[in-house]
């Protein structure tokens, strides 16, 4: 017998290369008979390893020390971890926590947890390994039976049956001999996986040395090339495969996440689960002649949602129609309280919202086969659209009681009446950003010229939105803390009505506070902030509902990183402006509201994620109207420098500066090197260019005046270098100059 498992496993396919893997995983299939509990936990450290290794393959791993929870945050963040596979490591680790701390561990869960995980063995080698392999079907593991206890039952029956019948000795010793065979087979299968736990225990020891030591040759590898792994990642991603059994099981987590009682083996209607009162409860199976719907949400004795499940191949937008079939045909009944309206142009919808899903997380490329699709029945002009994640119980009712249309009407008839006057642009402004709101459209640009009131627009617009009850509460983003600290002095010091400011109104949350209140009408908050709170939320804090938020005003959304840019160590997380945008665009998709952006200077990526502005008030109106000052011709500077640039020739030394080892090195030019003015700065350094230019800025500017100058500069470097320059320049022209006459004012000074 092989001494390494007398049978075949789902995880043989690791053994090769993983045999820690292996080992855990065929002693999670081993266990599952009769310890479904210690299945489980095997599962767990299967999954942690399995993301060590990961980490280490691709020059991530620290310690073996860092949390399981802490490293899919990393992996995630760094961009390398499908969403897909991230969800299934979450579910591996929420069902081995439970299995570990609260012994909640059954023969159904286990099996779940097994199937998961090989599909995650599957992405795994397809990754690392062979990006064409192509794998047979899951190998269930043996039922969940007492094998020994049963072969010890049959031998006392073949017994018995020998005194009994004689005639059939024969017959009764061959099937005799067979379980006996069998029997002494197991003895030995168990002294076999005795040795593999033994093994397994032991190379945990090992395990942090040798995870260090595969990332080092991995990393010094001459074909090591992360981009091509991240490719083969997410195209392994793409053929994960999950049954309806398996999504069932996902959507009963993410469900549980959102505030509702869940468990599709559990709470069916089948089995007796109905709708009580104090109870926001997901029940499985519930009739609607002759068919099942997957889910209905109730809350209470009231049916809020019909929720649709699919295997994770289907599209998920066309599932919805089954949905809605299931909305006109549920019964009334006396175990329920339907609303005392339908909806629909013919009121046939008895339940006002329907969902669909495969349990596949949300992806715009895909949107129709991802994502969690939703669709507001109450009015016919109501879009389907994908969600990215569930409405709470309190989320659904609060939606229940707005009245969308009426709100319109109301906006339509409200005067500008408030403690401050309102430009004709910013009303107009405003007007049409309502009249968009109530024909359906989901993202709106409003483009006003730097110095036009862009603020105070804002501050205006959410109060009409809110005293309306046109929506519920408001997320103000911002992409740096001043701007919000600013935002946030405009609503606690601006008068509406009757004296009283925006802040007495309406509850008000500023950046410090991290959620918000049941009362809170608007939150100012910034991009980097929720990212946390959305993308990457600390362990044991659930990430926010979509519907926390059904409005999403942001102030500046032109804004970006651009790649020459010097980040700070907040800004570090994101790679480069490509990395910047799909995380700032997920926050703003994350929540299922309309989003308001506004912009002096609409830039590629703003038009892309809320299409064209809907009204613009540029700059030269403003001049004309008299509200903007015109500017002055500009002054050009030219130097021999930035006429001609910067040429090396062949063999020529170049200074370079070594920001790893924070040291210049000296090497010769191996081509002929020659850059621009554009280059200055970014690329090279050029104190000569930069004390040009400052010594003529000298001669201009009185630093003991009380006019300002702007300056500005490529980098946070480069603002230091002027910094030093401009004061030695002042000194000379002036004689003496106060320190602070020339300070840095970039976001990390």
């Amino acid at each position: 017998m092989d001494m390494h498992g007398s049978s075949r496993s789902n995880f043989d396919v690791l053994k090769p290369y993983e045999p820690q893997l292996w080992r855990l995983g065929a002693l999670a299939e081993r266990y599952f008979t009769d310890d479904p509990n210690t299945s489980l936990l095997k599962l767990r450290q299967f999954s942690e390893l399995l993301t060590q290794s990961v980490a280490a393959r691709i020059g991530l791993y620290t310690s073996a020390e860092e949390s399981q929870y802490e490293l899919i945050r990393r992996l995630q963040a760094d961009g390398f971890l499908p969403r897909e596979v991230k969800q299934l490591l979450d579910q591996i680790r929420v069902a081995g926590n439970a299995a570990n701390h609260a012994l909640e561990a059954n023969h159904a869960k286990a099996l779940a947890s097994l199937r998961f995980t090989w599909q995650l063995v599957l992405w795994f080698h397809r990754t690392f390994k062979d990006p064409g392999f192509r794998s047979g079907p899951f190998l269930p593991p043996a039922a969940p039976v007492d094998e020994s206890t049963e072969l010890k039952g049959q031998l006392d029956d073949l017994r018995r049956a020998m005194v009994e019948y004689q005639s059939k000795h024969e017959q009764a010793q061959t099937e005799l001999d067979q379980a006996q065979s069998r029997l002494s087979t197991l003895d030995e299968e168990r002294s076999v996986w005795e040795q593999v736990a033994a093994e397994a225990e032991q190379a945990k020891t090992e395990l942090g040395q040798r995870l260090a030591a595969l990332q080092t040759e991995v990393k010094s590898a001459p074909q090591f090339n992360k981009n091509q792994l991240l490719s083969f990642a997410s195209a392994a991603a793409s053929q994960l495969h999950l049954d309806e059994s398996q999504t069932r099981r996902l959507v009963d987590e993410q469900l549980r996440q959102a505030g509702w009682e869940a468990d599709t083996e559990v709470l069916r209607y089948s089995k007796g689960t109905r709708p009580e009162k104090g109870r926001n409860i997901a029940i499985a199976e519930w009739p609607c002649e002759g068919y099942s719907a997957d889910y209905v949400l109730f809350q209470d004795l009231t049916p809020l949602a019909v929720v649709e499940a699919k295997r994770e191949t289907k599209d998920v937008s066309a599932a919805l129609q089954q949905s809605k079939r299931y909305s006109r045909t549920f019964g009334a009944s006396s175990e329920t309280f339907l609303h005392e309206e339908n909806w629909g142009e013919q009121g046939e919808f008895r339940i006002p919202f329907v969902f669909s899903t495969n349990g596949r997380p949300y992806l715009r490329q895909l949107a129709t086969k991802s994502g969690i699709w939703f669709c507001d029945l109450r009015r016919p002009e109501n879009l389907a659209h994908a969600l990215d994640g569930w409405y709470s119980p309190q989320g659904l009712q609060s939606l229940l009681g707005r009245d969308e249309a009426q709100a319109d009407q109301e906006l339509s008839n409200t005067a500008f009446n408030y403690g401050f006057p309102l430009r004709h642009y910013q009303q107009a402004a405003i007007q049409e950003t309502e009249r968009c709101i109530s024909q359906g459209q989901r993202a709106i640009l409003l483009a006003m010229a730097t110095g036009t009131g862009k603020t105070k627009t804002c501050v205006a617009l959410i109060y009409r939105l809110l005293k309306a009850k046109r929506f519920r509460r408001i997320l103000f983003l911002v992409d740096r803390s001043a701007l919000g600290i600013q935002a946030a002095n405009a609503f606690k010091e601006t008068r509406m009505e009757r004296l009283q400011t925006f802040a007495d109104v309406f509850g008000l949350k500023e950046l410090d506070d991290q959620k918000p209140d049941d009362d809170t009408a608007v939150q100012v908050a910034t991009v980097q902030g929720m990212m946390k709170r959305v993308l990457f939320p600390a362990d044991g804090v659930a990430p926010p509902t979509v519907d926390q938020f059904d409005c999403i005003v942001i102030d500046e959304c032109h804004r970006g990183y651009t790649l020459d840019r010097e980040m700070s160590d907040t800004e570090m997380a994101f790679r480069g402006f490509d990395d910047y945008i799909s995380k700032y665009r997920r926050v703003l998709d994350y929540f299922d509201a309309v989003k308001i952006g506004l912009t002096a200077t609409p830039a590629l990526h703003t038009s892309e994620i809320f299409g064209p502005p809907v009204y613009s008030y540029g700059y030269r109106e403003a001049v004309v109207d008299g509200f903007l000052v015109d500017y002055e011709p500009p002054i050009q500077l030219y130097t021999e420098l930035s006429t001609h640039g910067m040429t090396w020739k062949v063999g020529e030394d170049v200074k370079v500066y070594d920001a790893t080892k924070n040291q210049i090195e000296l090497f010769k030019a191996p081509d002929e090197i020659k850059l621009e003015v554009d280059d200055f700065n970014r690329k090279v350094i050029t104190r000569p260019f930069n004390e040009v230019v400052c010594n003529y800025l000298a001669q201009e500017l009185d630093p003991s005046g009380r006019r300002k100058t702007l300056i500005f500069c490529v980098s946070s470097s480069h603002a230091d270098l002027v910094v030093e320059v401009l004061k030695q320049a002042f000194a000379v022209q002036y004689g003496s100059v106060e320190d602070d006459a020339v300070i840095k004012i970039t976001g990390d000074a």
